[in-house]
């Protein structure tokens, strides 16, 4: 009983938790002819053939993905290189730090917006592209390094030993060995430097200046009329994102067998 009841329980969580994804991909089907897109007006699909109807709200898309790809790029690479550290090396100054990255990950990302906010125009750094580059990379990069790290404590120092005592240097040993053991972790971090990147809205907003990406453009429309391609482009985001993390752990089955 008590097993049904929490089966019951967590399908409802599911329910709930899928409801404004269900919503947001039917919408981008609703036939509107008002600017508002709240009330059902019958069906249709061409929404999806004026996808790129309004040039504001492409370009704001592409902001998106070109800081996303940016920003997952480099917070990919460093990320990487400080989880490998933390995994397989000791060194003075480890504990502090385990201690910044963890801070980074539960500090509110008001705080870290502000404070970002501050020292750009402290220093006189004009915000754009690049300011929202960089907060994005400092607020990535402790996830990253965290889930490099969890899955480099668990590689076996013999197998690399091996390989040294076979001729291979340092790296190609790195290359050969341990970044093929280490990369089901790599993937994992900088897929989830993207999805945080690209839909990031406080930090973006404190340190973006006058550049407008996705999710600040939508935040701006709901003030005169929400259009239906921000529920198709939404609906597009969020099935590339399912397809991408099927394709992962298909690749994840497939390799433990």
């Amino acid at each position: 009983m008590k097993g049904r009841g929490l089966q019951v329980y967590t399908w409802i969580l599911i329910g709930w938790l899928v409801l404004p994804i269900a919503v947001m991909i039917l919408f981008g089907f609703n036939d509107t002819t008002s600017k508002q897109n709240f009330v059902w007006e019958g069906f249709t699909l061409k929404w999806y053939a004026r996808l790129f109807e309004k040039e504001d709200l492409t370009q704001a898309l592409v902001n998106s993905l070109l800081i996303a790809v940016l920003s997952t790029v480099v917070t990919t690479v460093l990320g990487t290189l400080v989880g490998l550290a933390l995994g397989r090396h000791r060194f003075r100054g480890k504990g502090l730090s385990n201690l910044v990255l963890f801070a980074a990950i539960s500090s509110p990302e008001l705080v870290m917006g502000a404070s970002l906010l501050s020292m750009f125009v402290t220093l006189n750094i004009p915000r754009g592209i690049g300011t929202v580059v960089a907060a994005h990379v400092m607020f990535s990069i402790a996830f990253v390094a965290v889930t490099v790290r969890a899955r480099a404590v668990g590689i076996d120092p013999a197998l690399e030993e091996a390989a040294a005592d076979l001729g291979a240097s340092g790296w190609e040993t790195f290359r050969l060995v341990t970044l093929p053991m280490i990369m089901p972790g790599v993937l994992s971090g900088a897929l989830l430097a993207f999805a945080l990147s690209i839909d990031d809205f406080i930090i973006t907003n404190f340190t973006s200046g006058t550049t407008v990406t996705f999710p600040l453009w939508v935040w701006s429309s709901t003030r005169t009329g929400t259009p239906p391609q921000v529920n198709v482009m939404g609906t597009l985001i969020f099935a590339i994102g399912v397809l991408i993390a099927i394709v992962n752990v298909v690749g994840a089955r497939r390799r433990k067998t």
